[in-house]
Protein backbone atom coordinates (compact mmCIF):
# COMPACT_ATOMS: atom_id res chain seq x y z
CA UNK A 1 0.00 0.00 0.00
CA UNK A 2 1.58 3.45 -1.06
CA UNK A 3 1.11 6.74 0.70
CA UNK A 4 -2.47 8.64 -0.61
CA UNK A 5 -2.64 11.89 -1.55
CA UNK A 6 -6.04 13.64 -1.79
CA UNK A 7 -7.28 14.19 -5.35
CA UNK A 8 -7.26 12.01 -8.37
CA UNK A 9 -5.00 9.46 -9.39
CA UNK A 10 -2.64 11.33 -12.18
CA UNK A 11 -1.99 13.73 -9.28
CA UNK A 12 -1.64 11.24 -6.92
CA UNK A 13 1.15 9.22 -9.52
CA UNK A 14 3.09 12.51 -10.56
CA UNK A 15 3.63 13.40 -6.70
CA UNK A 16 5.07 9.37 -6.39
CA UNK A 17 6.94 10.74 -9.32
CA UNK A 18 8.26 13.85 -7.20
CA UNK A 19 8.86 12.65 -4.49
CA UNK A 20 11.05 9.90 -6.17
CA UNK A 21 13.39 12.47 -8.30
CA UNK A 22 13.46 15.31 -5.70
CA UNK A 23 15.33 16.59 -3.29
CA UNK A 24 13.59 14.28 -0.82
CA UNK A 25 14.53 11.37 -3.04
CA UNK A 26 17.97 11.95 -2.81
CA UNK A 27 17.85 12.33 0.63
CA UNK A 28 16.43 8.93 0.61
CA UNK A 29 19.22 7.64 -1.43
CA UNK A 30 22.51 8.72 0.55
CA UNK A 31 20.00 7.41 3.50
CA UNK A 32 19.82 3.85 2.77
CA UNK A 33 23.92 3.50 2.03
CA UNK A 34 23.93 5.71 5.91
CA UNK A 35 21.46 3.74 7.29
CA UNK A 36 23.91 0.70 6.16
CA UNK A 37 26.22 1.87 7.44
CA UNK A 38 24.50 2.45 10.90
CA UNK A 39 23.76 -1.35 10.57
CA UNK A 40 27.45 -2.16 10.59
CA UNK A 41 27.75 0.36 13.52
CA UNK A 42 25.46 -0.57 15.72
CA UNK A 43 25.95 -4.56 15.07
CA UNK A 44 29.53 -3.65 17.60
CA UNK A 45 27.12 -1.69 19.90
CA UNK A 46 24.48 -4.42 20.70
CA UNK A 47 26.86 -7.32 20.73
CA UNK A 48 28.33 -5.63 23.76
CA UNK A 49 25.16 -5.04 25.74
CA UNK A 50 22.34 -4.94 23.44
CA UNK A 51 20.25 -1.95 22.57
CA UNK A 52 17.54 -2.50 25.37
CA UNK A 53 19.41 -4.69 27.84
CA UNK A 54 20.08 -2.16 30.72
CA UNK A 55 21.57 -5.08 33.11
CA UNK A 56 24.13 -6.01 30.73
CA UNK A 57 24.63 -2.66 29.34
CA UNK A 58 25.24 -1.72 33.17
CA UNK A 59 27.74 -4.21 33.40
CA UNK A 60 30.04 -2.71 31.05
CA UNK A 61 30.51 1.57 30.58
CA UNK A 62 31.76 0.81 26.96
CA UNK A 63 28.33 -1.28 26.43
CA UNK A 64 26.33 1.47 28.07
CA UNK A 65 26.93 3.95 25.87
CA UNK A 66 27.15 2.22 23.26
CA UNK A 67 23.63 1.04 24.42
CA UNK A 68 22.60 4.53 24.46
CA UNK A 69 23.65 5.76 21.04
CA UNK A 70 21.40 2.82 19.67
CA UNK A 71 18.54 4.15 21.69
CA UNK A 72 19.48 8.01 20.19
CA UNK A 73 19.35 6.17 16.64
CA UNK A 74 16.21 4.39 16.97
CA UNK A 75 14.31 7.76 17.87
CA UNK A 76 16.36 10.49 15.82
CA UNK A 77 15.20 7.71 12.38
CA UNK A 78 11.73 7.78 14.19
CA UNK A 79 11.59 11.69 14.32
CA UNK A 80 13.55 11.69 11.02
CA UNK A 81 10.84 9.69 9.24
CA UNK A 82 7.44 11.44 10.39
CA UNK A 83 9.13 14.64 9.81
CA UNK A 84 9.59 13.48 6.23
CA UNK A 85 6.20 12.37 6.24
CA UNK A 86 4.57 15.32 7.61
CA UNK A 87 6.77 17.66 4.86
CA UNK A 88 6.18 15.48 1.74
CA UNK A 89 2.15 14.51 2.57
CA UNK A 90 1.03 17.83 4.41
CA UNK A 91 -2.91 17.57 5.22
CA UNK A 92 -2.95 13.70 4.73
CA UNK A 93 -6.44 12.36 5.70
CA UNK A 94 -4.03 9.47 7.62
CA UNK A 95 -1.79 11.83 9.27
CA UNK A 96 -3.15 11.46 12.33
CA UNK A 97 -3.18 7.76 12.01
CA UNK A 98 0.75 8.25 11.34
CA UNK A 99 1.36 10.46 14.42
CA UNK A 100 -0.32 8.09 16.57
CA UNK A 101 1.22 4.70 15.63
CA UNK A 102 4.79 6.79 15.90
CA UNK A 103 4.01 7.81 19.14
CA UNK A 104 3.34 4.00 20.00
CA UNK A 105 5.91 2.76 18.80
CA UNK A 106 7.91 5.31 20.43
CA UNK A 107 6.17 4.35 23.40
CA UNK A 108 6.97 0.80 22.95
CA UNK A 109 10.78 1.25 22.53
CA UNK A 110 10.53 3.01 25.69
CA UNK A 111 8.93 -0.19 27.23
CA UNK A 112 12.05 -2.33 26.50
CA UNK A 113 14.43 -1.57 29.09
CA UNK A 114 11.59 -1.93 31.75
CA UNK A 115 10.77 -5.45 30.69
CA UNK A 116 14.65 -6.87 30.94
CA UNK A 117 16.62 -8.79 28.21
CA UNK A 118 15.62 -12.07 28.98
CA UNK A 119 13.39 -14.17 26.47
CA UNK A 120 10.24 -13.91 28.74
CA UNK A 121 6.82 -14.46 27.60
CA UNK A 122 6.39 -10.55 28.20
CA UNK A 123 9.08 -9.71 26.64
CA UNK A 124 8.52 -11.62 24.14
CA UNK A 125 5.05 -10.43 23.36
CA UNK A 126 6.26 -7.05 24.02
CA UNK A 127 8.87 -7.62 20.52
CA UNK A 128 5.88 -9.04 18.67
CA UNK A 129 3.63 -5.83 19.21
CA UNK A 130 6.60 -3.47 18.56
CA UNK A 131 7.46 -5.19 14.92
CA UNK A 132 3.58 -5.22 14.41
CA UNK A 133 3.21 -1.10 14.19
CA UNK A 134 6.16 -0.66 12.99
CA UNK A 135 5.04 -3.03 10.05
CA UNK A 136 1.54 -0.91 9.84
CA UNK A 137 3.79 2.26 9.59
CA UNK A 138 5.74 1.14 6.63
CA UNK A 139 2.84 0.05 5.13
CA UNK A 140 1.21 3.66 5.61
CA UNK A 141 4.45 5.38 4.95
CA UNK A 142 7.58 3.68 3.47
CA UNK A 143 9.45 6.20 4.92
CA UNK A 144 9.29 4.30 8.64
CA UNK A 145 11.01 1.43 6.67
CA UNK A 146 14.96 2.35 7.82
CA UNK A 147 13.39 2.34 11.76
CA UNK A 148 13.67 -1.57 11.40
CA UNK A 149 17.77 -0.90 12.08
CA UNK A 150 17.52 -1.14 15.99
CA UNK A 151 14.66 -3.35 15.89
CA UNK A 152 17.45 -5.90 13.77
CA UNK A 153 19.36 -6.12 17.15
CA UNK A 154 16.75 -6.33 19.71
CA UNK A 155 15.42 -9.42 17.62
CA UNK A 156 19.07 -11.06 17.52
CA UNK A 157 19.33 -9.73 21.10
CA UNK A 158 16.23 -11.49 22.60
CA UNK A 159 15.36 -14.47 20.40
CA UNK A 160 17.00 -17.69 19.50
CA UNK A 161 19.22 -17.98 16.57
CA UNK A 162 16.80 -19.26 13.61
CA UNK A 163 14.26 -17.01 15.18
CA UNK A 164 16.16 -13.97 15.36
CA UNK A 165 17.69 -14.94 11.46
CA UNK A 166 13.86 -14.89 10.47
CA UNK A 167 12.73 -11.92 12.43
CA UNK A 168 15.77 -10.49 10.66
CA UNK A 169 14.70 -12.02 7.22
CA UNK A 170 11.69 -10.24 7.31
CA UNK A 171 12.29 -6.89 8.08
CA UNK A 172 14.73 -6.98 5.30
CA UNK A 173 12.09 -7.98 3.53
CA UNK A 174 9.80 -5.10 4.13
CA UNK A 175 12.83 -2.71 4.13
CA UNK A 176 13.47 -3.84 0.32
CA UNK A 177 9.80 -3.39 -0.28
CA UNK A 178 9.41 0.30 1.26
CA UNK A 179 12.47 1.26 -1.02
CA UNK A 180 11.27 0.15 -4.16
CA UNK A 181 8.09 1.68 -3.58
CA UNK A 182 9.45 5.04 -2.95
CA UNK A 183 11.97 4.22 -6.01
CA UNK A 184 11.43 5.57 -9.55
CA UNK A 185 11.12 2.89 -11.24
CA UNK A 186 13.58 -0.87 -10.17
CA UNK A 187 16.90 -0.37 -8.77
CA UNK A 188 19.09 -3.45 -7.94
CA UNK A 189 21.05 -1.48 -5.77
CA UNK A 190 17.66 -0.93 -3.41
CA UNK A 191 17.24 -4.88 -3.77
CA UNK A 192 20.70 -6.12 -3.12
CA UNK A 193 21.96 -3.92 -0.47
CA UNK A 194 19.79 -4.08 2.45
CA UNK A 195 20.02 -7.79 2.36
CA UNK A 196 23.64 -7.37 1.98
CA UNK A 197 24.33 -5.10 4.83
CA UNK A 198 21.66 -7.09 7.02
CA UNK A 199 23.33 -10.24 6.53
CA UNK A 200 27.07 -8.54 7.46
CA UNK A 201 25.39 -6.61 10.79
CA UNK A 202 24.10 -10.41 11.42
CA UNK A 203 27.34 -11.90 11.08
CA UNK A 204 29.19 -9.38 13.45
CA UNK A 205 26.26 -9.62 16.16
CA UNK A 206 26.90 -13.48 16.32
CA UNK A 207 30.52 -13.39 16.27
CA UNK A 208 30.46 -10.56 18.97
CA UNK A 209 28.07 -11.96 20.98
CA UNK A 210 29.92 -15.15 20.65
CA UNK A 211 33.44 -13.54 21.68
CA UNK A 212 31.56 -12.33 24.48
CA UNK A 213 30.55 -15.67 25.90
CA UNK A 214 33.93 -16.94 25.48
CA UNK A 215 35.20 -13.63 27.70
CA UNK A 216 32.62 -14.40 30.34
CA UNK A 217 33.79 -18.15 30.13
CA UNK A 218 37.64 -17.19 30.48
CA UNK A 219 36.67 -14.87 32.92
CA UNK A 220 34.99 -17.74 35.32
CA UNK A 221 37.96 -19.70 34.60
CA UNK A 222 40.36 -16.99 36.02
CA UNK A 223 38.45 -16.47 39.04
CA UNK A 224 38.66 -20.51 39.61
CA UNK A 225 41.90 -20.75 38.91
CA UNK A 226 42.77 -17.35 41.06
CA UNK A 227 40.49 -19.31 43.57
CA UNK A 228 42.55 -22.89 42.79
CA UNK A 229 45.85 -20.65 43.87
CA UNK A 230 44.76 -18.77 46.89
CA UNK A 231 43.31 -22.59 48.28
CA UNK A 232 46.59 -23.67 47.22
CA UNK A 233 48.59 -21.30 48.88
CA UNK A 234 46.35 -21.49 52.39
CA UNK A 235 47.02 -25.07 52.23
CA UNK A 236 50.70 -24.70 51.68
CA UNK A 237 50.73 -21.93 54.69
CA UNK A 238 48.88 -24.60 56.73
CA UNK A 239 51.51 -27.70 55.46
CA UNK A 240 54.20 -25.27 56.62
CA UNK A 241 53.13 -24.39 59.76
CA UNK A 242 52.28 -28.32 60.45
CA UNK A 243 55.69 -28.93 59.38
CA UNK A 244 57.67 -26.36 61.42
CA UNK A 245 55.17 -27.54 64.53
CA UNK A 246 56.27 -31.13 64.25
CA UNK A 247 59.98 -29.62 63.43
CA UNK A 248 59.61 -27.90 66.73
CA UNK A 249 58.20 -30.92 68.38
CA UNK A 250 61.07 -32.90 67.28
CA UNK A 251 63.74 -30.31 68.43
CA UNK A 252 62.04 -29.92 72.24
CA UNK A 253 61.80 -33.79 72.33
CA UNK A 254 65.59 -34.03 71.38
CA UNK A 255 66.59 -31.47 73.91
CA UNK A 256 64.63 -32.85 76.66
CA UNK A 257 65.80 -36.17 76.55
CA UNK A 258 69.61 -35.33 76.10
CA UNK A 259 69.20 -32.89 78.94
CA UNK A 260 66.65 -32.87 81.47
CA UNK A 261 65.21 -36.54 80.74
CA UNK A 262 68.76 -37.82 81.45
CA UNK A 263 69.65 -35.21 84.31
CA UNK A 264 66.38 -37.05 85.88
CA UNK A 265 67.44 -40.59 84.96
CA UNK A 266 70.75 -40.00 86.51
CA UNK A 267 69.17 -37.75 89.78
CA UNK A 268 66.97 -40.99 90.31
CA UNK A 269 69.80 -43.30 90.36
CA UNK A 270 71.76 -41.41 92.59
CA UNK A 271 69.02 -40.69 95.13
CA UNK A 272 67.96 -44.91 95.13
CA UNK A 273 71.89 -45.57 95.74
CA UNK A 274 71.64 -43.13 98.81
CA UNK A 275 68.53 -44.65 100.35
CA UNK A 276 70.15 -48.12 99.81
CA UNK A 277 73.52 -46.93 101.68
CA UNK A 278 71.65 -44.41 104.02
CA UNK A 279 72.03 -46.45 106.99
CA UNK A 280 75.14 -48.46 106.35
CA UNK A 281 77.57 -45.76 104.86
CA UNK A 282 75.94 -42.54 105.68
CA UNK A 283 79.09 -40.49 104.25
CA UNK A 284 78.90 -42.34 100.59
CA UNK A 285 75.06 -41.23 100.63
CA UNK A 286 75.72 -37.87 101.43
CA UNK A 287 78.36 -37.73 98.32
CA UNK A 288 75.85 -39.24 96.46
CA UNK A 289 72.81 -36.79 97.81
CA UNK A 290 75.27 -33.86 97.13
CA UNK A 291 75.88 -35.65 93.36
CA UNK A 292 71.87 -35.08 92.51
CA UNK A 293 72.14 -31.72 94.06
CA UNK A 294 75.16 -30.66 91.45
CA UNK A 295 73.43 -32.55 88.81
CA UNK A 296 69.99 -31.02 89.53
CA UNK A 297 71.94 -27.26 89.09
CA UNK A 298 73.27 -28.54 85.94
CA UNK A 299 69.87 -29.35 84.72
CA UNK A 300 68.17 -26.03 85.90
CA UNK A 301 70.74 -24.26 84.26
CA UNK A 302 70.65 -26.20 80.87
CA UNK A 303 66.45 -25.59 81.61
CA UNK A 304 66.74 -22.15 81.52
CA UNK A 305 68.76 -21.64 78.50
CA UNK A 306 66.45 -24.45 76.64
CA UNK A 307 63.25 -22.12 77.74
CA UNK A 308 65.47 -19.00 76.03
CA UNK A 309 66.99 -21.35 72.90
CA UNK A 310 70.67 -20.65 73.98
CA UNK A 311 73.51 -23.07 73.22
CA UNK A 312 73.83 -25.59 75.76
CA UNK A 313 75.39 -25.22 79.33
CA UNK A 314 78.70 -26.48 79.07
CA UNK A 315 79.40 -24.43 75.38
CA UNK A 316 78.22 -21.25 77.19
CA UNK A 317 80.50 -21.21 79.43
CA UNK A 318 83.66 -20.83 76.92
CA UNK A 319 85.95 -22.93 75.47
CA UNK A 320 84.19 -24.56 72.54
CA UNK A 321 83.09 -27.75 71.59
CA UNK A 322 86.67 -29.36 73.02
CA UNK A 323 86.31 -27.94 76.31
CA UNK A 324 82.82 -28.56 76.60
CA UNK A 325 83.27 -32.59 75.78
CA UNK A 326 86.08 -32.51 78.30
CA UNK A 327 84.23 -31.32 80.75
CA UNK A 328 81.61 -33.82 80.08
CA UNK A 329 83.74 -36.94 80.37
CA UNK A 330 85.12 -35.24 83.82
CA UNK A 331 81.25 -34.85 84.67
CA UNK A 332 80.19 -38.43 83.74
CA UNK A 333 83.56 -39.64 85.58
CA UNK A 334 82.91 -37.99 89.03
CA UNK A 335 78.83 -39.10 88.96
CA UNK A 336 79.69 -42.98 87.88
CA UNK A 337 82.22 -42.71 91.62
CA UNK A 338 84.60 -45.03 89.93
CA UNK A 339 82.26 -47.13 88.37
CA UNK A 340 82.78 -45.64 84.88
CA UNK A 341 85.61 -43.88 83.77
CA UNK A 342 85.01 -41.27 80.98
CA UNK A 343 88.25 -40.51 78.80
CA UNK A 344 88.40 -37.52 76.15
CA UNK A 345 90.21 -37.28 73.52
CA UNK A 346 91.31 -34.76 70.46
CA UNK A 347 92.82 -35.22 67.05
CA UNK A 348 93.68 -32.16 64.61
CA UNK A 349 92.88 -28.56 64.70
CA UNK A 350 90.10 -27.03 62.78
CA UNK A 351 90.66 -24.77 60.00
CA UNK A 352 88.22 -22.16 61.33
CA UNK A 353 85.65 -22.23 64.60
CA UNK A 354 83.11 -25.04 64.26
CA UNK A 355 79.43 -23.73 63.48
CA UNK A 356 77.39 -23.19 66.55
CA UNK A 357 74.83 -25.83 65.54
CA UNK A 358 77.66 -27.87 64.92
CA UNK A 359 79.12 -28.23 68.51
CA UNK A 360 76.02 -28.17 69.91
CA UNK A 361 74.21 -31.17 67.45
CA UNK A 362 77.92 -32.97 68.71
CA UNK A 363 77.57 -31.69 72.62
CA UNK A 364 73.90 -33.39 72.54
CA UNK A 365 75.52 -36.73 70.72
CA UNK A 366 77.75 -36.93 72.94
CA UNK A 367 76.00 -36.55 76.09
CA UNK A 368 72.94 -38.83 74.48
CA UNK A 369 75.48 -42.05 73.86
CA UNK A 370 77.32 -41.43 77.38
CA UNK A 371 73.96 -41.64 78.78
CA UNK A 372 72.81 -45.04 77.05
CA UNK A 373 76.58 -46.04 78.21
CA UNK A 374 76.13 -45.69 81.98
CA UNK A 375 72.46 -47.30 81.81
CA UNK A 376 72.13 -49.90 79.56
CA UNK A 377 76.31 -51.19 78.57
CA UNK A 378 77.38 -52.25 81.91
CA UNK A 379 80.28 -50.76 80.68
CA UNK A 380 83.28 -49.42 83.12
CA UNK A 381 85.74 -47.25 80.01
CA UNK A 382 83.99 -45.03 77.88
CA UNK A 383 85.63 -42.76 75.68
CA UNK A 384 85.37 -39.53 73.41
CA UNK A 385 86.96 -38.70 70.47
CA UNK A 386 86.92 -35.85 68.36
CA UNK A 387 88.63 -36.05 64.90
CA UNK A 388 89.13 -32.99 62.42
CA UNK A 389 89.74 -33.12 59.54
CA UNK A 390 89.67 -31.02 56.34
CA UNK A 391 87.00 -30.92 54.99
CA UNK A 392 84.50 -32.69 57.91
CA UNK A 393 84.77 -33.27 61.74
CA UNK A 394 84.15 -36.54 63.70
CA UNK A 395 83.06 -37.70 67.08
CA UNK A 396 83.29 -41.65 68.46
CA UNK A 397 82.00 -41.97 71.28
CA UNK A 398 83.30 -46.09 72.46
CA UNK A 399 82.65 -48.49 75.78
CA UNK A 400 83.97 -51.55 76.49
CA UNK A 401 79.82 -52.83 77.39
CA UNK A 402 78.28 -55.88 77.08
CA UNK A 403 77.23 -54.93 73.51
CA UNK A 404 74.38 -55.45 71.45
CA UNK A 405 73.34 -56.46 67.47
CA UNK A 406 72.98 -53.41 65.69
CA UNK A 407 70.24 -52.73 64.11
CA UNK A 408 69.53 -51.00 60.49
CA UNK A 409 68.54 -47.71 60.98
CA UNK A 410 64.89 -46.88 60.84
CA UNK A 411 64.44 -50.75 62.73
CA UNK A 412 63.05 -50.37 66.07
CA UNK A 413 63.69 -53.79 68.48
CA UNK A 414 61.31 -54.83 70.40
CA UNK A 415 63.88 -54.45 73.79
CA UNK A 416 64.06 -50.52 73.39
CA UNK A 417 61.23 -49.41 75.99
CA UNK A 418 62.22 -46.21 75.43
CA UNK A 419 63.58 -46.01 72.30
CA UNK A 420 64.40 -42.03 72.10
CA UNK A 421 68.40 -41.70 71.97
CA UNK A 422 69.33 -43.11 68.59
CA UNK A 423 66.57 -41.92 66.47
CA UNK A 424 67.30 -38.41 68.02
CA UNK A 425 71.02 -38.18 67.12
CA UNK A 426 70.65 -39.74 63.91
CA UNK A 427 68.01 -36.68 63.24
CA UNK A 428 70.37 -34.39 64.69
CA UNK A 429 73.40 -35.51 62.37
CA UNK A 430 70.71 -35.98 58.81
CA UNK A 431 70.16 -32.10 59.89
CA UNK A 432 73.70 -31.18 59.07
CA UNK A 433 73.85 -33.38 56.24
CA UNK A 434 75.86 -36.21 57.80
CA UNK A 435 75.91 -39.91 59.04
CA UNK A 436 75.73 -41.45 61.92
CA UNK A 437 77.35 -45.59 62.38
CA UNK A 438 76.97 -47.81 64.92
CA UNK A 439 79.62 -50.70 65.52
CA UNK A 440 78.44 -53.37 68.03
CA UNK A 441 78.23 -57.05 68.69
CA UNK A 442 77.44 -58.77 71.99
CA UNK A 443 80.14 -59.05 74.63
CA UNK A 444 82.44 -56.46 72.66
CA UNK A 445 81.33 -52.82 73.44
CA UNK A 446 79.99 -50.17 71.38
CA UNK A 447 81.63 -47.98 68.69
CA UNK A 448 78.98 -45.00 67.76
CA UNK A 449 80.36 -42.09 64.73
CA UNK A 450 78.79 -39.00 64.30
CA UNK A 451 80.95 -37.94 60.97
CA UNK A 452 79.51 -33.99 59.93
CA UNK A 453 80.68 -32.65 56.62
CA UNK A 454 81.90 -29.03 56.67
CA UNK A 455 81.44 -27.83 52.99
CA UNK A 456 78.02 -29.21 52.42
CA UNK A 457 74.80 -27.52 52.24
CA UNK A 458 72.62 -28.81 55.14
CA UNK A 459 69.80 -31.27 54.39
CA UNK A 460 66.14 -29.33 54.97
CA UNK A 461 64.82 -30.74 58.57
CA UNK A 462 63.03 -33.50 58.91
CA UNK A 463 59.54 -34.14 61.06
CA UNK A 464 60.18 -38.03 61.72
CA UNK A 465 59.02 -38.58 65.30
CA UNK A 466 61.84 -39.83 66.84
CA UNK A 467 59.90 -41.64 69.29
Amino acid sequence: MVEHRSGSPDAEAEAEAAEAEGPGAAAEGPGSAAEGSGIAAGGSGIAGSGAGGPGIAGSDPDARWLALLMHAAFFLLLGASLTRFLMRHPGEDRTPWIIALSITLAVLYLLGPVLGSRPTPRRLTWLAVLVVVWMVLVVLAPSFAWCAVPLFYTGLRILPPRAALALVALLTVFVVAAQLRLADGFDPNLVLAPPAVAAVATAVFVHMQRQAVRQRELAARQRELIDDLLRTRRELAATERREGTLAERQRLSMEIHDTLAQGLSSQQMLLQAADRTWSADPDAARRHVRTATGIAERNLAEARRFVHDLAPADLAEGGGLEAALHALAARESAQAEGVLTVHCHVEGTPHAPLPDRVQSALLRIAQGALANVREHSGATAAGLTLTHLDDRVVLDIGDNGRGFTAEPEGVRGSRTVRGHGLPAMRARVRQLGGTLTIESAPGEGTVLSAEVPLTTVPLPTTTEDPT
